[in-house]
């Protein structure tokens, strides 16, 4: 049974990796995680070891309100590098045991008898000695280290992996997006990380050892609409759509973008349904006021129903772009984010569909509204002028160029490790 070390601080990045664990599981059988990762998956996956850290801990967004965290990641960085050493200082003593034990005979049978047993427990308990409240000293070898998105983290725990001398393959899934800024990462990603799995067919264009596994997404969701459910939205009445608001998953994201979500649902006399991440739904107050707003938690299911979504940046633009549902992205930022953004990001677009497009030279899939542009007045009144119809037509186009799902070849990737 394999152990891998995994870093997946992001709800998203939760999620898949869980779609590649299922995978693994039925393909290859059963496995160990230790690092970061929701705790939820120790339950699902049957698992003994518990995370080092929960991924609820490191959730944070934009450039300011990234800092507080840094010392914590300093610490956590640290941790894991020794817990990753510890076990493979454990691996090179079993061998070395091993190998002494095969070259005479006679010092094995002594030694099985009388001083294994003891040399075994004073390993342990040095071992223990030395370990932290909060870390774990692992008796099986890790087999690799699947880092998953958040640059911040991964990289800076990449070199320090590589600097203390581990010789773990290390798997970079789902590439920083240097397409975007900070280019100069592209040969400190590559000299750090052995294997570089990208969700995005453009990234080769940018690593030079990057392979494309597939899109996550195309794992995740299991419905989509069809022609027919196209049709439908264009023959129904205003007071018969259902109506989707996303505003994101993190609390800064929430509070900027409720109070207008809340002020535009005025406008529409159908369902009206809130999708809130299933790990906010014990912190809803964070929302605000909810009366007219049905609480839904499943995002694929909420965008597969509603004929219409309002969604914050992120994957969410993506999701309902895949499964067919029409939308317009609205985000807010702390002002001094998108200042330092706009000094280093050079996109025309900030939605993932509408970043594809960009890449394919095709036009634009859906409108989005940035910082004073996100009120109630324009985004109604951009969906009063919505052209469902070319909405429609390119959403054949994400499909064939995202072409299928990844959680499958990353599992044979780790299996094949």
């Amino acid at each position: 049974m394999k152990t891998f070390f995994v870093c997946a601080l992001e709800p998203s990045a939760n999620l898949h990796l869980k779609e590649i664990l299922k995978i693994y599981r039925q393909e290859y059988g059963k496995f160990e995680l230790c690092g970061i990762f929701d705790e939820a998956l120790c339950e699902e996956f049957k698992l003994k070891n518990k995370p080092l850290y929960s991924s609820h801990e490191f959730s944070a967004m934009g450039f300011v309100e990234i800092i507080p965290l840094i010392f914590k990641a300093k610490r956590a960085i640290k941790e894991l590098t020794q817990m990753l050493l510890k076990s493979e200082m454990h691996l090179v003593q079993e061998k070395q045991e091993s190998s002494n034990a095969k070259n005479s005979q006679e010092l094995t049978n002594s030694f099985a008898t009388s001083q294994s047993p003891k040399t075994t427990q004073e390993i342990k308990e040095s071992q223990k000695s030395k370990e932290s409240q909060t870390s774990t000293i692992l008796q099986t070898p890790i087999n690799a280290v699947l880092c998953i998105d958040s640059p911040a983290f991964n990289i800076p725990l990449a070199k320090a992996l590589k600097k203390a001398g581990s010789k773990v393959t290390r798997i970079y899934y789902i590439l920083p997006q240097v397409w975007a800024w900070k280019k100069g990462r592209i040969p400190v990603i590559e000299s750090h990380f052995d294997i570089l799995a990208s969700i995005l067919p453009f990234d080769e264009k940018f690593f030079t050892k990057s392979v494309y596994v597939g899109h996550p997404l195309l794992d995740e969701i299991k419905e989509f609409k069809d022609k027919n459910t196209q049709n439908a939205i264009l023959a129904k009445k205003e007071e018969q759509k259902t109506i989707a608001f996303l505003p994101g998953s993190r609390k800064s994201e929430i509070t900027r973008l409720m109070p207008v979500f809340r002020e535009l649902s005025q406008n529409f006399k159908g369902q009206k349904i809130l999708c809130v991440p299933p790990f906010n739904l014990k912190k809803l107050e964070i929302y605000g006021e909810l009366e007219g707003f049905a609480i839904q938690s499943d995002t694929p299911k909420v965008l597969k129903n509603a004929d219409f979504a309002f969604i914050c940046s992120g994957t969410a633009t993506l999701e309902a772009a895949l499964i067919g549902t029409p939308f317009i992205l609205a985000y807010k930022a702390k002002k001094i984010d998108i200042f330092i953004a706009k000094f280093f990001v050079k996109l025309k677009h900030i939605g993932l569909a509408n970043i594809f497009c960009d890449f394919a030279d095709k036009e634009a899939l859906n409108p989005e509204f940035l910082q004073e542009e996100v009120n109630a007045k324009n985004l109604f009144r951009a969906y009063l002028n919505y052209d469902y119809k070319g909405f429609f037509m390119k959403l054949d186009f994400l499909k064939e160029y995202l072409k299928f799902g990844s959680a499958k070849n990353l599992a044979k990737i780790l299996h094949e490790i």
